[in-house]
């Protein structure tokens, strides 16, 4: 028996660095540095309880650069989960940069992780969102058919279809418009 259309599940595509803890400016090499902002655990759980999966889509050209393993990324992924109550149902990163380690289509702006999940969830695009802080978060999602919300300084343009302070805000707009 076929799915029906709204057996597909709606997901909201989470950008890391930005959005779910805070921008050091550099790499976040040492999990000691990890600061996760005010309201991502709660606008974590709004979405989650508004039947969203949760789904992180980072760049990690740390790893090509030589300045952290990938190690490092899981351990930061797991004290995500534990601030956020074990919520994220998974995570998807690309480890390459074109300058160390060639072009890969799986680093935004690309879409090549955003497809990789939609196919393994069947996820409807159409009821899903790409929350980033770049606009290479937007166009990965846009390339992917997902309504963005780009999380913006107050002086900064957004590329996305909405714009918000933080996850908080753009959990809001969501929910607002879904």
């Amino acid at each position: 028996m076929p799915l029906s259309p709204t057996s597909f599940p709606k997901c909201v595509f989470l950008d890391r660095d930005g959005v779910l803890n805070k921008e050091l400016g550099d790499y976040l090499q040492k999990i000691e540095d990890l600061i996760i902002p005010d309201g991502v655990p709660e606008g974590l759980k709004m979405l989650k309880e508004a039947g969203f999966l949760l789904i992180v889509i980072t760049n990690q050209a740390g790893i090509a650069k030589g300045l952290y393993g990938q190690e490092l990324v899981y351990a930061i992924h797991e004290k995500m989960q534990e601030a956020s109550g074990g919520i994220l149902d998974d995570l998807y990163f690309s480890p390459y940069h074109p300058d160390h380690s060639g072009k890969s289509l799986s680093r935004k702006p690309d879409s090549l992780l955003l497809e990789k999940a939609i196919a393994k969830y069947s996820i409807d695009t159409g009821h899903s969102w790409m929350i980033g802080d770049r606009s290479r978060d937007m166009a990965a999602g846009h390339k992917a058919g997902l309504r963005t919300v780009h999380v913006v300084n107050e002086d900064e343009t957004s590329a996305g279809d909405y714009a918000a302070a933080n996850l908080l805000e753009a959990a809001k707009i969501i929910l607002k418009n879904n």
